[in-house]
């Protein structure tokens, strides 16, 4: 253990102790926290205050030294402006070399010390002058800067010198524990409010990942659901083209053979395709094999068509919900469908769970150029459960509408509700076109 604390006391005070380490300025965000009134090129300098802080306490010892001397003579004042320079030095270096502003401030008191003892009475103290304070102000500022055991090695280190040059000046010793134990008390406050920094600053940044990792996994959920969804949208789309090019020679008479060779080339890539898609998504639920756990994984994806049988499902947990349908109603992509009733459908989900006792309307639109999809609830009648991960739903509704290339919003109304809007756009469909030639 002994092997160990002076390895330590070795590592933290002797090797690289004149290491270059700057302060850093203060964050802009926690600037603009304390002193949001202040305009922006205030908060700018205010960054700096820390360190324009000690410049004057380091100016100020440098003044309160010069003016303590009232001795004429030359060589005195230069020898005053010498050690005021030196006491004075010592605070200023912690904002750059916090370990080598210790070693300075504790080698201008040892120099004041002996000084001190050889103009003074027997019976004064060695800590009663000025490079003791501000050496007692440098350990603080060191132990603030660094590590919270500096706090003891600092100690240990000062007052073991400070008992050897006390007993070689001659001085009495009796005033050397209760200044020991004041300053004990003072460096271990400040390993504290270190030690307290930094575990906040831990927190902080530990409550950041989780958020940003609880953000990514939320969002590579959503994004293998979609994947998910997308497979049996574009299987049947596959499905109709392997039927339709193993039929198609059956419904000409006399086929040429090219024409067939054409059709069964075209019926052999769609079943490839379909054992690619089948095979991916394998890989995909292979990650979350309970995702179709209330569900049959063979049936149809929903789409617009099914939003009545939402609504009733809703309606029968306890939401009062209200649809309205504009525009005429007309055949869209399955993506577009599938991915407005996702919407719609996570929509009342929040409205459940962030407001109960709510109204809920949800509006479709069916535009030129595209879908609007809209649902709006009102504020809480009565206060909502705590819910872990809100906000993810808005995230996956978002990732839903960009990969489709539409535009988004999602924000609270002014009395309190919430408000979701979606428009998705949607070029000339098949659909479109079948029904305008039937028409």
């Amino acid at each position: 253990m002994a092997h160990g604390a002076l390895h330590r006391l070795r590592q933290d005070l002797f090797v690289d102790a004149f290491a270059f380490r700057p302060m850093p300025p203060l964050e802009d965000a926690k600037v603009s926290r304390w002193v949001p009134f202040l305009p922006q090129r205030l908060r700018h300098w205010m960054r700096w205050l820390p360190h324009f802080a000690v410049g004057f306490f380091s100016m100020c010892v440098f003044l309160a030294n010069l003016t303590s001397s009232s001795e004429p003579g030359s060589v005195h004042s230069v020898l005053v402006t010498g050690f005021s320079a030196l006491v004075a030095a010592g605070p200023m270096l912690t904002l750059f070399r916090p370990v080598g502003a210790y070693w300075l401030s504790l080698s201008a008191f040892v120099v004041s010390a002996f000084v001190y003892a050889g103009f003074s009475s027997p019976f004064a103290s060695l800590f009663g002058g000025a490079a003791f304070a501000t050496h007692l102000a440098v350990m603080v500022l060191v132990v603030l800067r660094t590590r919270p055991r500096l706090a003891i090695e600092m100690w240990l280190v000062t007052f073991a010198l400070s008992a050897v040059v006390t007993a070689l000046v001659g001085k009495d010793t009796g005033d050397l524990p209760p200044v020991a134990i004041f300053c004990g008390v003072l460096l271990v406050s400040a390993a504290a409010i270190r030690a307290w920094r930094e575990e906040r600053r831990q927190v902080v940044e530990n409550r950041t990942a989780t958020a940003e990792e609880r953000s990514r996994r939320t969002l590579l959920e959503e994004r293998a659901l979609i994947a998910r969804e997308l497979h049996d949208v574009v299987a049947h789309h596959m499905s109709v083209i392997a039927i339709q090019a193993e039929a198609a020679p059956y419904r000409v008479k006399d086929t040429p053979p090219e024409l067939a060779t054409s059709f069964a080339t075209i019926r052999e890539n769609a079943v490839a395709a379909l054992a690619e898609l089948r095979r991916i998504l394998g890989v995909v639920r292979s990650a979350d094999p309970d995702a179709f756990a209330e569900s049959d994984p063979e049936a149809p994806q929903p789409t617009l068509g099914s939003l009545d049988a939402l609504l009733a499902s809703v309606r029968s947990a306890g939401l009062t919900v209200e649809a309205v349908t504009t525009g005429a109603p007309r055949p869209l992509p399955q993506g577009v469908e599938l991915s407005a009733y996702r919407i719609v459908q996570e929509g009342l989900s929040n409205a459940l769970r962030h407001s109960p006792g709510a109204e809920a309307r949800v509006e479709v639109s069916y535009v030129l150029g595209g879908l609007g999809v809209r649902i709006v609830n009102g504020p809480p009648s009565r206060l909502a459960k705590p819910s872990p991960g809100a906000g993810h739903g808005v995230l996956g509704m978002r990732e839903r509408v960009q990969m489709l290339g539409g535009e988004m919003t999602a924000d609270r109304t002014e009395d309190g509700g919430f408000e979701v809007a979606a428009f998705i756009p949607v070029s000339h469909t098949a659909g479109e076109t079948r029904a305008g030639g039937k028409a």
